[in-house]
């Protein structure tokens, strides 16, 4: 079981139907919490097992369920976060066409934990074949009795359903989230309170990633110790990886949480194309601090990759060559965060589509004098505690280190008024 959240996953077969799920051992953790185990025991083990968020935040699972007032007459939601719309981020996806059957017990066993009567997937509208999986699963998992009223003869109750996003990025913070599923225009809330007070419909709602309660069924199976032991650094379990860009094998792998960005890259993704070398990696999607050639021996965890000045986010490594334009990339990724933007806030809302201008324009060859002292302004104020979520500081993030690591490469598109790639 080194790699537990892709054991079952063979693309030639297809996914496992309930059958061959339970074949392989599953729903056996969701038989033995509803039989052998209090909610709050569950927590606590989850708690225990280190297990950190694996949407890009990094917080404690354990700690997170703990704040869900279990003694509450209000009905209690659990809600998977499956809109996976950050550029270079594909990982969920894998798990729920390859595996659906285990998103469906991690919903079960997770929302036992915190007594939740209600459970939404909330899947990005563009992941067709995902959809489609999951409704087949569900729909097994409630003739079999694991989900519904009275699972398993244990009279616990929860009701499932498959939720398809209205298609934008800001679905991906929780809050805004919760707007959308309520059928409301996705504006992020003002937090506090956290939704584990007051969250969908205003009950407590716990807002976790795919990846991060596919975990939880093996928790619960193989215990805490087992947990911390897949890792080769103090943040613990397994993290799908993914690679992109001018790489020869892009793609997604299991590995111990703490590999480095030069196994991934060289040994998993193939290295770098013929005749290129790696300049530069956004280590977690493209709303992560670029990290440079300097960072290849970095364990790819929490903590290295926020010491070394970015963050682990998805674990997406977005390479950047030295055959690419930095600028042009850059330029490309804002208009995207620009696009994206909901609108609430005025820093983002305005902030966002001036730096693509200013970007579009020096690639263009027409930068101009102060262009980059103007986009170092508008990287702080657009940074964290300046807008109303953290869409903004994280679209900056990626600018305000390329200023950092790549700044000759915008001083010469400006000196000599002209891309040096084209």
């Amino acid at each position: 079981m080194e790699t537990p959240l892709t054991a079952n996953i063979d693309p030639e077969r297809g996914p496992l139907d309930r059958a061959g799920y339970e074949a392989a051992g599953g729903y056996g953790a969701l038989r033995k919490v509803v039989a052998d185990m209090a909610p709050g025991e569950v927590t606590q083990l989850v708690k225990d097992s280190g297990l950190r968020g694996r949407g890009g935040a990094g917080f404690s699972t354990g700690m997170k369920w703990g704040f869900i007032p279990l003694d509450d007459e209000r009905p209690t939601c659990i809600v998977a976060n499956a809109d996976e719309m950050e550029p270079g981020t594909f990982k969920d996806r894998i798990l729920l066409e390859g595996d659906p059957h285990q998103m469906v017990e991690a919903m079960a066993v997770s929302g036992y934990a915190i007594q939740a009567r209600y459970a939404f997937i909330f899947l990005r509208e563009e992941y067709r074949p995902a959809a489609r999986a999951l409704e087949r699963a569900i729909g097994e998992a409630y003739a079999a009795g694991y989900l519904g009223t009275d699972i398993l003869g244990s009279g616990y109750h929860l009701d499932l359903q498959l939720h398809t996003s209205a298609g934008r990025y800001i679905c991906g913070e929780e809050t805004a989230l919760l707007s959308a599923l309520e059928g409301r225009r996705p504006l992020p809330r003002a937090k506090p309170p956290f939704p584990q007070q007051s969250g969908l419909w205003g009950r407590p709602t716990v807002v976790n990633n795919v990846e991060t309660l596919c975990n939880v069924p093996h928790i619960v199976n193989h215990g805490a110790e087992w947990f911390q032991g897949l890792s080769r650094t103090g943040d613990a379990g397994t993290k799908l990886y993914g690679a992109s860009g001018k790489v020869n094998r892009p793609g997604a792998w299991e590995l111990p949480m703490g590999t480095t960005a030069r196994e991934l890259i060289e040994e998993h993704a193939g290295g770098m194309r013929a005749g290129l070398r790696l300049r530069g990696m956004l280590p977690g999607g493209a709303s992560t601090p670029f990290l440079t050639d300097a960072h290849l021996d970095l364990p790819l965890d929490f903590g290295h990759v926020g010491e070394a000045g970015s963050r682990l986010g998805t674990g997406a490594i977005i390479a950047l060559d030295d055959g690419t334009c930095p600028v042009g990339m850059l330029a490309n990724l804002e208009r995207f965060f620009a696009r994206e933007s909901c609108g609430w806030c005025t820093p983002c809302r305005d902030g966002l589509p001036w730096t693509e201008r200013i970007l579009r324009a020096i690639d263009r060859g027409e930068g101009r004098e102060g262009d980059l002292d103007n986009l170092a302004l508008h990287c702080r104020y657009l940074g964290p505690g300046r807008t109303f979520c953290a869409h903004a500081p994280g679209a900056v993030g990626p600018l305000e280190s390329g200023l950092k690591h790549f700044r000759e490469d915008f001083e010469r598109h400006i000196r000599e008024q002209r891309c040096p790639w084209e």
